[in-house]
């Protein structure tokens, strides 16, 4: 290793590499809304080719065309995203001392890699049946590209946490019940993230028509089931839990002493988007599954992952970093 590089590493608090980092966080946002734009209005294959689109990095009429700007837009962001992650596992690798820190970059970087090979091969190998399935190995692939992508988004977060002044300077000495209760809202909304994923790549966002009964005779259990009704009933069953559970974690977050005003106002900022994704959810059987209500539910989703990420990460921090920064 160049110790020279090596000297120049340090575990100070670094305005212009936290900004960065907090950009490209907020960056992925745009990236997640175009992906989800896509999917909702079914333009995923807009173009049969990758990494060009019909052949170019500026196919011709694709501003004009509702799908084919959906899909470029969504490859463009992902390229500039990629570039975004390249620049800042770069920086921290250079001028950063915590290893984990550099090493959750790396994480990011990989994970950037594989999912723009996902991404591309889910449209070489969109036409490619497989037996006993209704979806080709391309349409299969969407699934893991919505995983990883929730994945994805909690590391950037994590690293451009890391690098704030909040992180570096201040102790949070929470206690192991808390620690343990942001764990499990985590570990619920993931669930629930990827039984959403393949809810929407099987196409069973209609599976059951009425809200919140299961049938129009006002039963909450369907009358009928398939994979398709099994699926988006167990996204509302775990919609139901995740609402008791977030409550919950939002008010031991700001009822706690050593909680900060940006926590007790993330706190207050899960309750209203809990709020919202199931006014959306609503909202969604009611029209159909209109695009731009389905791309706000899946944007909200998101939101509440990384706003609950980020009090799980912050509720963490003495157990990452230790009490007091060496």
């Amino acid at each position: 290793m160049d110790l020279a590089a090596t000297s120049r590493r340090t575990a100070a608090y670094k305005p212009a590499l936290a900004i960065f980092a907090a950009l490209g966080s907020a960056w992925v946002f745009v990236l997640v809304t175009l992906g989800a734009f896509t999917t909702s209005i079914g333009a995923g294959m807009a173009f049969p080719d990758w990494p060009l689109s019909n052949g170019s990095v500026n196919p011709e009429g694709w501003l004009d065309n509702l799908s084919m700007f959906a899909e470029h837009s969504h490859r463009l962001s992902a390229t500039m995203m990629g570039l975004i992650t390249i620049g800042l596992a770069g920086w921290l690798w250079r001028t950063e001392a915590r290893a984990w820190l550099r090493q959750l970059s790396l994480w990011a970087l990989v994970i950037v890699i594989v999912q723009g090979v996902i991404g591309g091969t889910r449209v070489v190998f969109d036409p490619l049946h497989v037996p006993g399935f209704e979806m080709s190995l391309g349409q299969m692939l969407r699934i893991p590209h919505g995983v990883l992508a929730q994945v994805y988004v909690c590391l950037l977060v994590a690293v451009a946490v890391g690098c704030s002044k909040s992180w570096i300077e201040r102790p949070a000495p929470f206690n192991a019940f808390v620690r343990q209760a942001a764990l499990a809202c985590c570990l619920l909304l993931l669930i629930q993230l990827i039984i959403a994923v393949i809810m929407r790549h099987n196409g069973a966002g209609l599976a059951i028509r009425t809200f919140p009964y299961s049938t129009p005779e006002g039963h909450w259990l369907p009358a009928a089931w398939d994979f398709r009704v099994a699926i988006h009933f167990a996204h509302r069953a775990m919609a139901a839990v995740l609402a008791v559970a977030l409550t919950g974690f939002a008010f031991v977050i700001r009822r706690h002493r050593d909680s900060t005003r940006g926590m007790r106002a993330a706190a207050s900022a899960l309750l209203s988007l809990l709020v919202l994704q199931i006014l959306l959810g609503m909202e969604i059987i009611a029209t159909f599954r209109r695009a731009d209500v389905t791309t706000g539910h899946v944007v909200v989703g998101a939101l509440t992952f990384t706003v609950t990420f980020w009090l799980t990460w912050r509720v963490h921090r003495d157990a990452i970093e230790g009490p007091s920064h060496p």
